[in-house]
Formats: C-alpha cells, structure tokens, sequence
C-alpha cells in the first residue's frame, strides 16, 4: 500500500506540472502515455500468438503529435487525424499481406489497437491544446476519480449482482451505481473549482451533466480495458508504475471519459 501510495503521488504530481507548464508538456505527457501503451498491448496479442505491425502504431503517434503541435501555429483540421489513421490502418494491412509473421490476425489486432486506444489518445492530445482543455479535464478527471472511488466502496457495501463476470468479477451493477451517483455532487465541485480557475462559461448544469456522462463512460472504459487483460489471461498490463500495474491500467477509464466530456462541453455550446 505504501508503494502505491509513492507511486501514485509521484505519478500525479507529474501529470499536474505538465498540464499547467505549456501546451507542448501537454502534447509530451500524452504522446509518452501513448507509446508506453504500445509495449503493453503488443505483449497481451503476443500472448495470444499473434504478432502485431507495431511500427504502424509507433508512425502513426508519432504523426498525431507533429500534427498537434503543428496546430499550435496553424489551423489543423481534425480531418488530418482521420488521414492519418487510415494511412497507418493501411500500413498495418499491408504488413500482414507482405510479412507471413504478422499475417491477417495481425494486421487485424493492429488495425485494433489503432482504433482502440490509439484514436482516444490522439483526441486527447488534440483537446489538451484546445481553448477548452481545462474545463474539459476538470470535470472528466475528477468525475473519474471520483467514480473509481465510490464504486469500489458502494460494491463492497453494497455489491450483489455482477456486472460482467467474466471480463471484471469484482465489478457489481451496485457499485457502478455508487460511482455514477458520485458524479452529480463532484459537477456540482467541479463547477466551482472551474470557477475559482477564472472559467466562468460553463454552467452549474452542464458540469453536472458532463460529469454523469463522463463517469458512466469512464466505467465502460475500464471494462474495455478489462476485457482485453482477461483475453490474455493476465491480471495487470505491466508493473510499469508499482502498485497501479501499467500505463493503460491508469489511463483505460480516462480514455473514455475525457473525449466524452469534451463532446458534452462542444454540444451544449460551451466550447
């Protein structure tokens, strides 16, 4: 417990200096969390005996970021991202056609992790240069968090039915109950705190229903992440931070409900 405590604090504290140093420590922390994912769900299919085109991966993180940073100067069209991932999709197909070791299945589980999580990260990296980025992570981080929290707690008190069995087992429709529950009083805290930031022009409503949305997808995300973990048979997807596991078991409910919140903000005209 000590250990993840350390860890974790180190780990937060490294987050918070690079979202509020510049856009380009933004850029840099995601595009590191990005290629530290890639080692981990490269190992879950290799597990499985298939063998992933990771430098399709690797091009395609690498051009996400040039392309972020590209749009700190001028105007970049997310139409660009979308270029680049079928670029890398089809770099990834013909790795399977021309390399009998990578082959369909791993063209296939390529292709996979380029839409899922790589696409999320990208949207990430795009929404923390954007001028909505601190509402945006105010109220999906915290909502997360928040989230993780009481879902753990109300499933002990509470827990009496699974969710998924197989993919989470700890999981109960109980306490996901409790962490979606939590989020209405965390908007209520995050409309607050993105006052006390000097961001006045989002409402007490919408914080809190970005938070709801953000929480209920951050849930679904941490069951995505879940599912693949339990296809490998394996328990963490690395030990790369002591006590957490790896990179995508922190960032796999966050992956989810940062894009959300983010739409919830452009929709109801807040961004």
């Amino acid at each position: 417990m000590k250990q993840r405590v350390l860890s974790g604090a180190v780990l937060i504290a490294l987050v918070i200096v690079c979202m509020i140093l510049s856009p380009y420590t933004r850029i840099l922390l995601f595009t590191a969390a990005a290629v530290l994912s890639v080692p981990e769900l490269k190992n879950v299919f290799r597990l499985k005996d298939i063998k992933c085109a990771d430098w399709a991966v690797y091009f395609f993180i690498a051009g996400e970021a040039g392309l972020t940073v590209l749009g700190l100067s001028v105007p970049v069209s997310f139409v660009y991202y979308l270029a680049l991932l079928f670029l890398s999709m089809f770099f990834a197909v013909m790795a399977g056609i021309l390399d009998e070791k990578v082959h369909g299945s791993g063209a296939l589980a390529t292709d996979g992790i380029l839409l899922y999580p790589m696409f999320l990260y990208a949207a990430i990296t795009y929404i923390g240069v954007s001028e909505g980025w601190i509402a945006t992570f105010v109220i999906a981080c915290l909502a997360t968090w928040v989230c993780d929290s009481f879902a753990l707690f109300g499933g002990k008190a509470f827990g009496r039915h699974k969710v998924a069995p197989y993919v989470s087992p700890h999981k109960t429709v109980e306490g996901c109950i409790c962490g979606a529950l939590s989020s209405l009083p965390t908007g209520v805290i995050s409309y607050y705190l993105l006052g006390a930031l000097g961001v006045h022009n989002v409402p007490l409503w919408l914080c809190v229903a970005a938070s709801l949305a953000a929480s209920s997808f951050g849930q679904v995300g941490d069951l995505a992440a879940s599912l693949l973990k339990r296809m490998a048979g394996i328990k963490d997807y690395s030990n790369l931070i002591p006590g957490h596991g790896g990179m995508m078991d922190r960032a796999d409910s966050l992956l989810f409900s940062i894009p959300v919140a983010w739409f919830c903000l452009y929709l109801a005209g807040a961004l």
